[in-house]
């Protein structure tokens, strides 16, 4: 399943980038690509769910690594909406950039990750 939640986030992220260039552009389809990415909100979100249902155990780093996910899926969607309307977005790129590099951070280091940091 660990392989279905780095695939979803990886496609989430490629989606955060088209809609954000084709808001960029006024593009047509920019609010079809949008809630292409709400989906896959949805699936990192289930996915991730399904991962600590398969643990036996919740150790407190889990449970943060959790609530930055969460935090990271947010500020991507503040950062579409805000942008859509013409505000300004300057600390949502840094608090996204912040939570993205903790919660890829905590996700590799932990056991249940893969090992690049360990």
């Amino acid at each position: 399943m660990t392989h279905a939640h780095i695939t979803t986030w990886v496609v989430a992220l490629i989606l955060f980038v088209v809609a954000i260039a084709f808001q960029a552009k006024g593009h047509e389809k920019t609010k079809m690509v949008h809630m292409l990415l709400r989906l896959f909100y949805i699936f990192i979100i289930a996915t991730g769910a399904w991962i600590l249902h398969s643990m036996s155990s919740f150790p407190f780093l889990y449970i943060v690594k959790v609530i930055v996910g969460l935090w990271v899926i947010g500020t991507m969607e503040m950062i579409l909406v805000r942008t859509a309307k013409g505000k300004n977005t300057n600390v949502l790129w840094l608090q996204f950039i912040v939570a993205f590099v903790v919660v890829l951070y905590l996700g590799f280091k932990l056991p249940f990750g893969f090992s690049f940091f360990s």
